[in-house]
C-alpha cells in the first residue's frame, strides 16, 4: 500500500495538470472559434473564382496559358507542407507529415519527380530535421492566423518558377477542414491549373456560357494568378482551423483522463487511510487486553 503522503502530493500534482490542461481547452476552444469564422468566411470566395476561371478556361479551349502548361519533361516539383508551431495537438501534424512524405516517396504520383520541399511550422521542421530529409525552405514566422500578404509571397515565388520552367508542379501538404468532428490530411495540387475541376475537385457538369469583355486571355491573366494565391490561403486557413479542432480534442481527453486519475488516487488515499486507521485501533485493543 502507498504512503499516504505520497499519494497526497501525487494527487495535488494531477490537479494541477488538470486545471493546466482544462484551460488550454478552453482557449483552444475560444481560437477555434476565430479561426472557424475565417476559413468559412474565405471558402465561397476560393470556390466560386475557381468555377469561373473553370467556365473562362473551358470556352477558350484553344487559349494557352502559362499556367495551365504540363510540363512531364521537368523533372523538378515542389511540395508545401503545412504544420503548427505548438505541440499538444494529437495527431495533427502526425498525419500531415505522414501524407507528405507518402506524396514524397512515390504514392502521391511525384515519385519520379526531385521534389523541393517548403516547410511551414516549426513541428514540420523538427520532425524532417529527425528524418535528415532536405528542406528547401523553413518558415515558422506564419503562427496560427495567416495573414493573406505573407501566402501571397509564398504562392507568387511558385507561379514564379512554374512560369520559368524550373518546376513541373506544384502540391500542397495539409489538414483539409470538413467539419468540426472531421478532418483529413490532403496533398493538392497548385500547379498546373486543372481549368476542368471545381473547388473540390469534381468535374463540371455543364458549362457556363459567358460574353467576355474583355477577351478570355485577358481575363484569365488576372484570375489564374489569384486562383493560386487564395487556394493556397484557403489551404492556410483550413489548417488553422484544423489545429485548433485537434488540440481542443487533445485537451478534453487529457483533462478527462487526469479527472479519472484524481478518482483513483483518492480511492486509493482512501483505502491506505482505512488500514492506518485499523491498524491504530489494533495496537490500542492489543495494548488494553495485555494491561487487563
Amino acid at each position: 500500500m502507498a504512503n499516504r503522503r505520497v499519494l497526497v502530493r501525487r494527487r495535488k500534482s494531477v490537479r494541477n495538470i488538470r486545471k493546466i490542461t482544462r484551460t488550454m481547452q478552453l482557449i483552444a476552444t475560444a481560437r477555434f472559434q476565430a479561426a472557424f469564422n475565417r476559413a468559412v468566411a474565405t471558402k465561397p470566395y476560393t470556390q466560386k473564382l475557381t468555377e469561373m476561371v473553370a467556365d473562362l478556361a473551358a470556352a477558350a479551349e484553344s487559349l494557352e496559358h502559362p499556367l495551365l502548361q504540363q510540363r512531364p519533361a521537368v523533372g523538378r516539383a515542389a511540395l508545401v507542407v503545412l504544420t503548427s508551431n505548438r505541440g499538444l495537438a494529437g495527431g495533427y501534424n502526425a498525419g500531415v507529415l505522414r501524407a507528405a512524405i507518402a506524396h514524397l516517396d512515390g504514392s502521391g504520383g511525384a515519385g519520379a519527380a526531385e521534389t523541393r520541399v517548403h516547410m511551414m511550422g516549426k513541428k514540420g521542421v523538427a520532425y524532417f530535421r529527425f528524418l535528415r530529409r532536405a528542406m528547401a525552405e523553413q518558415r515558422t514566422d506564419i503562427g496560427e492566423t495567416p495573414r493573406f500578404e505573407q501566402v501571397e509571397t509564398i504562392a507568387n515565388a511558385l507561379m514564379d518558377r512554374f512560369v520559368r520552367g524550373e518546376i513541373a508542379s506544384a502540391h500542397v501538404a495539409y489538414m483539409k477542414f470538413l467539419s468540426a468532428g472531421q478532418q483529413r490530411p490532403v496533398v493538392v495540387q497548385l500547379l498546373p491549373l486543372k481549368p476542368e475541376a471545381g473547388a473540390d475537385g469534381a468535374a463540371k457538369v455543364k458549362p457556363v456560357e459567358y460574353d467576355f469583355s474583355p477577351d478570355p486571355k485577358q481575363l484569365l491573366d488576372e484570375l489564374l494568378p489569384a486562383v493560386v494565391r487564395v487556394r493556397l490561403f484557403q489551404a492556410f486557413n483550413d489548417a488553422a482551423v484544423s489545429e485548433q479542432v485537434a488540440r481542443m480534442v487533445a485537451m478534453k481527453a487529457a483533462t478527462d483522463a487526469a479527472g479519472d486519475m484524481i478518482k483513483s488516487l483518492t480511492r486509493e488515499y482512501n483505502r491506505a487511510r482505512q488500514t492506518q486507521i485499523t491498524m491504530e485501533l489494533l495496537d490500542i485493543v492489543g495494548g488494553a487486553n495485555a494491561l487487563s
